[in-house]
């Protein structure tokens, strides 16, 4: 048995307003249906993508909660700044480093800990 309903809808994906015959109707076509569906789809994929991504720092930055010497990359992470940030500032001397060769740079956790207790 067919319905005689005719109600006035509007659209979910182009805001369009249409005549639908069921009042369960969300979409004027199926080509509004699908794009819909693939563009949920694609925010499900990048909202994934994004809590994956902030998982890993939080774990690349408990790791680094637990060692007493760090290198400048560590501490760019740590302070979530540029690696040239870290060596302008061990330069200047903001930042107290240890040379232990020519290419062997550590930072002690405590000296960066005590910047910020200022």
């Amino acid at each position: 048995m067919s319905s005689k309903i005719q109600v006035q809808r509007i659209c979910e994906y182009c805001k369009e307003e249409f005549t639908a015959k069921k009042t369960t109707t969300k979409y004027c076509s199926h080509k509004c249906n699908s794009r819909h569906y693939k563009e949920k789809v694609k925010q499900a994929k990048i909202s994934k993508s994004n809590e994956e991504t902030t998982h890993k720092i939080t774990l690349e930055v408990e790791k680094l909660n637990v060692l007493e010497f760090l290198t400048p990359k560590q501490v760019s992470v740590l302070l979530s700044c540029s690696i040239k940030t870290v060596y302008r500032n061990i330069k200047k001397g903001n930042i107290k480093a240890i040379n232990f060769g020519e290419r062997t740079i550590r930072v002690k956790r405590s000296d960066i800990d005590d910047l910020f207790k200022m």
